[in-house]
């Protein structure tokens, strides 16, 4: 902490000075507190309500403030202003677990968030990513099912590895990202030591209104290193925020991390035509078909002030963009540009957007006809609050096309994606433990894989268990049958019901 001078006392939430931060008003020395000591109504009544509701997902995290630096011409393919040569941004980075709450251990295995703010300017611009360049799921729908599985159970209130596995092997699209999971990244060393990827594909538009499709890589410059589970179970027990300590120690040492960010770029009609769907979340593009291009660096530099303020108040949300960049058919991507705005109007308030940490910094101009509700601070005075109107404030009024829209047909229907060639869902995972990992990582792969399915997997599940991982890889899948098999008949010791050294 800093020390600061407190030489004139604290004040009261209204600016006046405070009678008394350490004795509340009472009748006497042993009489009851009375009811006008508003001070002291004021600090219980807020202390009450100072915590807001956390996120539902990835509510364990941290993070820090840094810049992006556009070091490369990619202007060929986006017009974005932040993503010109010579360009630096202002920009804030949180990471996260998914599944764990405010309070969980760190080094769970666990995707992490890789969330970016940029403070463009031409508006804020949000990527809210993982350290994975895959998800579990490829339709929205099946969001929420998904969390509540990595959750807890309803009648126990515990996390349940049966109810995790029963969810990913009736869901075998799930299978690459639970590869990725279970390998050596899926308990990073730090979060510096990990990638970061927009996961999604998404859309530039250049300064012609030609359209390309992109996926985004941040290549961690610190290399990218992982835990053993055996090292993560004990850092687990002895610091839960390693973590969040880790960047917060670096970056005050002055060991500012950095990551050089690269794009996947892939032609707008290729789109129609590759042997993958390229807008499924679940699955990569190669890298011989469309190697990575440099575009710049960011560099984390600023430890928050105050972590509530500026962390646990940020928000981000898939839907802030800005002109040059858009959307794509991505079903998970159309619906997170939804729910992320829409978490926040629930988690923060409606007018969540105008805490300093969320603010645009660049706001000449700023015209906008959302206004009132809950602490709202920005206000239009007594300009008009409708458009169309005859007082001169504007409004925007586009029709025709959209150069960020591309084009659909159809009726409407409720189905999956249409299977392309090489469209299934066990090819690619199948393929980084055979062709990406070498005979120790395989090794761990079945020993982290084994373990948890040990952690408590019902034995009617065992089948479908083994079916899936076979099916990823057979040989891979036979060890991790035979290593279970051999782990339930020497089973581990069970969580323990009186724990030792008790005084």
């Amino acid at each position: 902490m800093t020390e600061t001078a407190n030489l004139q006392g604290s004040t009261t939430v209204t600016g006046a000075p405070a009678p008394s931060d350490r004795n509340s008003l009472t009748l006497g020395d042993t009489g009851p507190i009375l009811l006008h000591d508003h001070h002291f109504l004021d600090q219980m009544a807020h202390f009450n309500r100072e915590r807001v509701p956390e996120r539902n997902v990835h509510a364990k995290g941290g993070g820090a403030f840094g810049t992006f630096e556009t070091t490369e011409d990619v202007s060929a393919y986006t017009k974005a202003a932040l993503f010109q040569p010579g360009v630096k941004t202002e920009m804030l980075a949180r990471f996260s677990t998914v599944a764990g709450e405010q309070g969980s251990p760190d080094t769970w295995r666990d995707p992490r968030g890789f969330s970016l703010k940029f403070y463009t300017t031409e508006g804020n611009y949000d990527l809210v990513g993982n350290n994975t360049p895959v998800f579990f799921v490829r339709d929205t729908m099946k969001f929420p099912h998904f969390i509540r599985s990595q959750k807890r159970r309803g009648g126990t209130g515990l996390r349940d590895n049966d109810m995790q596995w029963d969810f990913w092997t009736q869901t075998p699209e799930s299978a690459h990202q639970v590869t990725y999971l279970m390998g050596d990244r899926g308990v990073p060393r730090s979060w510096r030591h990990m990638n970061g990827y927009g996961s999604h594909t998404f859309m530039w538009v250049n300064e012609a209104g030609e359209k390309s499709w992109i996926k985004y890589h941040f290549i961690s410059d610190q290399g990218v290193k992982g835990l053993t589970q055996a090292s993560a179970d004990q850092i687990a027990g002895e610091d839960s925020d390693f973590h969040r300590r880790d960047l917060s120690d670096a970056i005050d040492r002055g060991d500012f991390p950095t990551w050089q960010l690269h794009v996947q770029v892939m032609p707008y009609e290729d789109a129609k035509t590759y042997r993958v769907n390229p807008f499924d979340l679940t699955k990569t593009w190669s890298h011989k078909d469309y190697p990575l291009i440099k575009v710049g660096t960011m560099t984390l530099d600023r430890n928050p002030e105050n972590y509530f303020a500026e962390i646990e108040q940020a928000a981000f949300e898939p839907s802030a963009v800005v002109p040059g960049i858009g959307f794509s058919p991505d079903k998970m991507l159309l619906g997170r540009v939804f729910a992320y705005a829409d978490t926040h109007r629930y988690r923060i308030g409606p007018n969540y957007h105008q805490l300093p940490v969320n603010r645009a910094k660049h706001t000449e101009g700023q015209n906008t006809y959302t206004f009132d509700g809950p602490m709202a601070y920005d206000h239009s005075g007594d300009q008009p609050v409708y458009a169309p109107n005859t007082y001169g404030r504007g409004y925007s009024d586009l029709t025709g096309g959209v150069e960020d829209g591309w084009e659909a047909d159809g009726e409407m229907v409720r189905e999956a994606y249409s299977l392309r060639p090489e469209d299934d869902d066990f090819s690619q995972p199948g393929a980084l433990v055979r062709e990406v990992w070498n005979d120790e990582q395989r090794e761990r792969f079945v020993q982290n894989v084994s373990g948890h399915i040990l952690g408590g997997v019902s034995d009617r599940l065992l089948p479908l268990v083994f079916e899936y991982w076979k099916n990823v890889d057979p040989e891979t899948g036979k060890k991790i049958e035979e290593t279970v098999t051999a782990g339930k008949a020497d089973p581990p010791a069970p969580h323990p019901t009186e724990p030792e050294g008790v005084i």
